[in-house]
């Protein structure tokens, strides 16, 4: 793309905003060097990347990318043989450590939402830990060498502390001496050259012996270093050159580490700038407060909505445009200031953004084309250097546009034809227009020659536009009308501020036959689409008004939704408590029977358990009545008969039908009872098969005797705890009239939740003696075995 069409466009204004947002050295870069490109695929791959940074930013912000930075000229020295120095091998460790961080975040983002290019680019970057931690082991955050690096380092650096001390005492204790305290000028112990001095007075330099590093400006102060401790200074001046010998030896080792990995580092750096570049588009996309674009190469532009990124949001004028579709070029006049100029740069700029991977100040749905080539002839280029006047200026650009424009490019004229006579500059302006419309391009052209709003309505593909104007207020709206040719309004506005209506009058003899009919047109035109947007707007405010009613129907309903809510809910408890307390009843009838069967021994009479079965249907709760739609549980009777597996749904029992007892009882087995039970209490579960009838057996008592068949074991894997209760319970029952002593509930091992609740369970009830988890070959913690009173 021509950096002449960038520059018109303010297309650099576009990247300098981009460029705040970047956070490394490398992001920066990419951001300056932005260009369009003309290649569909790899534009639609990058505004994919953008809005997955979209996605990423808008859900959990963008990453930081702290401590990362350009170390690529680090690395090539180190691979290379050369030495790092501490800054550098510390920056080194921190863009690792930074490459690392970007990596496992963007990771957990993709678990939660799919970023698949992010996820792909960030897996690439090579997790090199060994050597980041190596180089924070020996170096500190203020890029100093650590004591720890090596333990010659940490010895070296030990006897240096101790001779410093060494040191300083001696000095200390000469400057505390009366003697030596008069000859110096203050009582204060410095360093000149990395050697310990006093400061001495010039006068009495004769009679105090050492060796002078300095003195002060006026003369009257030397920085002397006494005889007694030339020699420690010296053992010291050697401990620090051992010191760093070993810092080098130290350096070199991690530079040779850094070396190693020099390749693939530098191409993380790469992968890293990349990232940071996408993040910085995603917040640039998110402050234009802009969306992603549909792209096409096909021609096709439509903007919905589209706003200028450099005119404040708060004075900008959306523009809605079309182009490629039913026509391929638009002709906008207007009067000056309308906007014309500004429609033209938001069609190119925004057609820029797009083919650049960034997202666009527009609505969702907008498209956007990638072009070959953006031409445009904006603007007064005027030169008096070279000699170029006005026109002339616009024919160098027009004939540069026409030798390099294509079928797919995108052609953009402002004031066309202008700066030379009127007649000679409108005929030109058709000639040229007209050439380039059979070129086949995308063109949007603005003129002041009412000519070429008949020219428009001569050609397919041609369409005439304008730039709105408020004759009322004597001022433009700037907004774009596709369809409607632009007005002079000059008679308007000369009326509206007070010229005489005889120079008016006289004004429109002047004007040609022709042109008034154009100018009649124009006004009817007007005037149709003022209606048309009235009764748009009548029509918006009608569906706002069937939005607000819908709005409001919905809240009814959401309203009667949570009351019937609630009614299920104190329904649901009403019910529970109707169970609870039939729970408790059978509970004291079965406790009941219990008892007669110890008291009576051997039998229980049968009237008794009829008078039972009574005072068990008495506790029965009434069941709501049901609508028949509704019903999922009643059956015919017809459906049931001997041998079938029924449930009774008052008792939440299972068992076989033994026989009919009349036309709406029957007799059920349930465990070792019999009892009788209204059949539209009954629910068919399965029926008997023909040829294996299930014998049915004779049980009027209930004998407290060791029962052959009674089982001993009870299997509960994989029931949950609720449902093993209940079985539980049964069992226990059994087994207490079966006169068990000992029983075994086999409830596993696993999370030992279901064991727990077991044991409570046996801790409570009334019929369990004790219990104890089985022995090594009774199942061991699988099984707890419990003893029955």
């Amino acid at each position: 793309m021509d950096d002449k069409i960038l520059h018109t466009l303010e297309y650099r204004k576009i990247l300098n905003k981009l460029v705040q947002y970047t956070q490394t050295p490398m992001g920066e870069a990419m951001a300056e060097t932005l260009r369009p490109s003309g290649d569909f695929e790899a534009v639609k791959l990058l505004l994919q990347a953008t809005d997955e940074g979209a996605t990423v930013d808008r859900l959990k912000g963008i990453p930081s990318f702290g401590g990362i930075t350009d170390i690529k000229s680090a690395l090539k020295r180190a691979f290379i043989g050369g030495m790092l120095g501490t800054h550098e091998l510390l920056a080194v460790g921190n863009t690792i450590g930074g490459g690392r961080r970007v990596k496992r975040f963007l990771a957990a983002m993709h678990e939660e939402e799919q970023i698949p290019m992010l996820f792909d680019l960030s897996d690439l970057i090579s997790e090199q830990k060994p050597v980041e931690d190596a180089i924070r082991s020996a170096i500190d955050e203020n890029a100093d060498v650590l004591d720890s690096a090596s333990p010659e380092l940490s010895a070296i650096r030990r006897e240096l502390r101790n001779g410093e001390t060494r040191i300083r005492e001696k000095l200390d204790s000469m400057i505390r001496s009366s003697s030596v305290a008069k000859m110096l000028q203050d009582q204060l112990v410095t360093i000149r050259g990395d050697r310990f001095v006093i400061p001495v007075k010039a006068e009495y330099r004769s009679h105090f012996g050492g060796i002078v590093h300095d003195q002060s400006g006026s003369g009257a102060t030397l920085f002397i270093e006494p005889e007694s401790i030339v020699a420690m200074n010296n053992k010291l001046r050697e401990t620090r050159l051992r010191e760093e010998r070993e810092i080098e030896i130290i350096l070199r080792k991690l530079t040779a580490l850094v070396g190693e990995i020099a390749e693939e580092t530098a191409y993380d750096v790469d992968i890293l700038g990349q990232l940071d570049f996408i993040f910085a588009k995603a917040r640039l996309a998110r402050e234009m407060k802009a969306s992603r674009p549909r792209m096409n190469d096909r021609g096709y532009l439509k903007l919905r909505k589209g706003r200028h990124p450099l005119i404040p949001a708060e004075s900008v004028v959306p523009l809605d445009a079309e182009l490629g579709n039913q026509y391929s070029s638009i002709i906008v006049t207007g009067p000056n200031t309308g906007g014309k100029t500004v429609t033209l740069k938001t069609i190119g700029l925004l057609s820029l953004m797009s083919m650049s991977g960034l997202f666009i100040p527009a609505e969702e749905g907008s498209q956007m084309c990638v072009f070959d080539g953006i031409f445009a002839d904006i603007g007064d280029e005027q030169s008096i250097e070279q000699s170029l006047s006005t026109f002339s200026s616009h024919m160098t650009n027009i004939i540069s546009i026409l030798k390099r424009m294509t079928t797919k490019s995108l052609v953009l004229l402002d004031e066309v034809g202008a700066g030379t006579d009127p007649a000679e500059g409108s005929a030109l302006a058709i000639a040229i227009l007209e050439h380039i419309h059979r070129t086949g391009c995308r063109m949007v052209a603005t003129t002041h020659y009412s000519e070429l709003k008949a020219y428009a309505y001569e050609r397919n593909g041609v369409i005439n536009a304008s730039m709105e104007f408020d004759v009322q207020s004597l001022r433009p709206t700037y907004r774009l009308l596709i369809g409607v040719p632009g007005r002079s309004n000059a008679f308007a506005i000369a009326e509206r501020l007070g010229l005489p209506e005889a120079i008016l009058e006289h004004a429109r003899g002047e004007v040609k036959e022709e042109d008034l009919r154009v100018e009649h047109m124009i006004a009817s035109l007007e005037e149709n689409r003022l209606g048309a947007e009235n009764e748009r707007e009548r029509a918006e405010m009608l569906r706002r008004e069937a939005e607000e009613l819908r709005g409001r129907q919905r809240q009814e309903l959401e309203k009667l939704e949570n009351q019937r809510d609630k009614w299920l809910d104190k329904a649901e408890k009403e019910a529970a408590a109707i169970v609870d307390k039939a729970r408790k009843e059978a509970e004291q009838i079965i406790g009941d029977l219990r008892r007669l069967a110890l008291e009576e021994g051997a039998s229980v009479k049968e009237h008794k358990l009829i008078e039972a079965r009574r005072r068990l249907d008495e506790a029965q709760p009434s069941p709501r009545k049901k609508e028949p739609a509704r019903s999922t549980k009643n059956k015919p009777a017809r459906q049931i008969g001997p041998g079938d597996e029924v449930a009774v749904n008052s008792l939440n029992q299972k068992g076989h039908v033994v026989e009919l007892s009349g036309s709406k009882e029957a007799v059920v087995q349930l465990g070792i009872m019999k009892m009788k039970v209204r059949l539209d209490d009954l629910e068919l579960l399965s029926s008997a098969k023909p040829s294996a009838p299930q014998p049915l057996r004779q049980a009027t008592t209930l004998k407290r005797t060791r029962d052959e068949n009674t089982r001993s074991e009870l299997d509960l894997r994989g029931a949950n705890l609720e449902e093993a209760l209940i079985d539980t319970d049964r069992f226990i029952d059994e087994a207490f009239l079966g006169n068990l002593g000992q029983i075994y509930i086999i409830h596993g091992k696993g999370t030992g939740v279901l064991r727990s609740g077991i044991q409570e369970y046996l801790r409570k009830h009334k019929h369990v003696k004790s219990y104890r988890l089985g022995n090594y070959n009774e199942g061991g913690a699988g099984v707890t075995v419990a003893e029955l009173k």
